[in-house]
């Protein structure tokens, strides 16, 4: 039988992404090593080392699968339903919490330079539930990916800053404000 810690890196990704998730929730990403993840998950280094050439890259691609995974709400709920939903179980989301508080500064690329690969899946994710929306006629005209980027970026501001917010207003408050712009915004 083939030794498991020699695999091909494609046939244990969703195994070194667990692990990795496990190894940043305990210790954060900057305290996170190639060497604990490829542990954790029953590999060799070099295995881990062929797919991901450090722990950033192997975090950003659990961060997309895990954001990805939550916003496949877009694909049955309508778009203000979807957002208000991913917005809610991202906040509480325990890769999410933990890098939010441990290590912030990972998400600014993405949040002041560039589109990350989480964005670009989102987008997809949001824009088609637009366009489905328009067909039915319950979103207005306009370009679905133009309306799924606004959608986004409103989305985001309310899950990155909404604890600002808090107090006299409840979280609750804040997610009912947020389905309100978002209907208003898309109302046809």
């Amino acid at each position: 039988m083939p030794s498991t810690r020699n695999n091909p890196p494609d046939e244990g990704v969703d195994r070194v992404l667990d692990a990795a998730r496990e190894v940043v929730l305990a210790v954060g990403v900057r305290r996170a090593t190639l060497t604990d993840v490829a542990r954790r998950a029953g590999l060799s280094r070099m295995t881990i080392y062929r797919r991901w050439p450090d722990v950033r890259s192997l975090v950003t691609d659990l961060m997309t699968r895990e954001w990805v995974r939550v916003a496949g709400r877009f694909a049955d709920e309508d778009p203000v339903t979807a957002a208000v939903s991913v917005v809610r179980e991202l906040r509480d989301h325990p890769l999410w919490r933990k890098i939010v508080e441990v290590d912030p500064e990972l998400l600014l690329p993405y949040l002041l330079d560039r589109r990350g690969s989480s964005h670009e899946a989102m987008l997809a994710l949001v824009g088609s539930a637009i366009a489905r929306g328009q067909e039915r006629g319950t979103v207005r005209p306009g370009d679905p990916a133009t309306l799924a980027g606004a959608v986004l970026l409103t989305a985001q501001s309310f899950l990155l800053s909404g604890r600002t917010m808090l107090g006299p207003a409840t979280q609750d408050d804040l997610d009912a404000e947020l389905a309100t712009l978002l209907e208003r915004y898309l109302c046809p």
